[in-house]
């Protein structure tokens, strides 16, 4: 796939009530031109549900339907049903932030992964409860800074990719919006599946984590070169990984993590003993792919 392949559409609007930088509406476009028109998003309460603007009005041009936090997998999932049974086309996609898929969300979001329901549920994954305020999530990494991990938290991040494996689904992915192609090849790639499709996308968010918003790509595509992030794909439980992420099977050509760390606010007290804890979690998760990728 070639950017020339890719629709014009637009299904994020000018306009709308993102903030700077904001790598959610840079993952909507994604899934426009992934999808198009059979997309039907179901959003439940987090950033995009402001981004969307208010009633009558709508910044984004997808059939929507907004619920409450710990719903969305199990509305998705009867939707899915109702369009099957209505004889309609459509892919259904809960379109979810970090709280939404590992803490409230999270038992409706397994739940609809064991009985295989037919949907696509995308983590956007900017580490936090951005939309209340930045406090931690069970996605926010060991080290980093929140309104309510002030001296920076202590535990590490869920491997929800993993998690998801561990249900039997058909299909497992993890994205970055710094490689749009990659996440729209699997966005695709799912809704040609029959059953619970998982992605998890990794969403730097400026406000917080701290960084000046022009470098939001910037920042996604450091977190591959350091390691921290790794794109890959799961089929009936074998990984694969993903092209940007290959050269970094060999540890050598990878970015010290610290580079990574250092360009964000909310690491701004991590200690150097921290840094040394993360690149041995780093080095653990590249360990168990490799050896799940074999």
């Amino acid at each position: 796939m070639t950017i020339r392949d890719l629709p014009r559409e637009k299904y994020v609007l000018p306009g709308n009530a993102a903030c700077p930088g904001c790598p959610e509406t840079m993952g909507l476009r994604y899934v426009g031109m992934a999808l198009g028109r059979r997309a039907i998003l179901v959003i439940p309460a987090g950033c995009t549900s402001i981004i969307q603007g208010l009633h009558p009005g709508s910044g984004l041009s997808f059939p929507i339907i907004n619920v409450a936090f710990a719903s969305s997998d199990a509305v998705a999932e009867g939707v899915a049903v109702a369009k099957e049974l209505l004889g309609e086309d459509g892919v259904v996609v809960v379109w979810a932030g970090d709280g939404a898929t590992a803490d409230i969300g999270f038992a409706t979001l397994s739940g609809a992964a064991e009985r295989n329901g037919n949907i696509i549920h995308v983590c956007v994954d900017n580490e936090a409860y951005m939309n209340t305020g930045i406090q931690r999530s069970s996605l926010t990494p060991k080290g980093a800074w929140t309104t309510t991990t002030w001296r920076g938290k202590t535990e590490s991040k869920k491997n929800m990719p993993l998690i998801m494996m561990s249900h039997g689904i058909p299909y497992v992915a993890t994205a970055s919006v710094a490689y749009p192609l990659d996440f729209i090849e699997k966005l695709r790639k799912a809704a040609s599946m029959r059953g619970f499709k998982y992605i998890h996308l990794h969403a730097p968010c400026p406000v917080g984590w701290r960084f000046d918003p022009s470098e939001t790509v910037e920042m996604a595509r450091l977190a591959i070169e350091t390691g921290m992030w790794v794109l890959l794909e799961a089929e009936k439980g074998k990984i694969t990984i993903s092209p940007p992420s290959r050269p970094y099977i060999d540890k050598s050509r990878r970015k010290p993590i610290v580079e990574y760390l250092k360009r964000q606010g909310r690491f701004r007290e991590i200690s150097e003993e921290l840094v040394r804890e993360i690149e041995k979690e780093v080095d653990e998760y590249w360990s168990t792919i490799l050896k799940l990728s074999s």
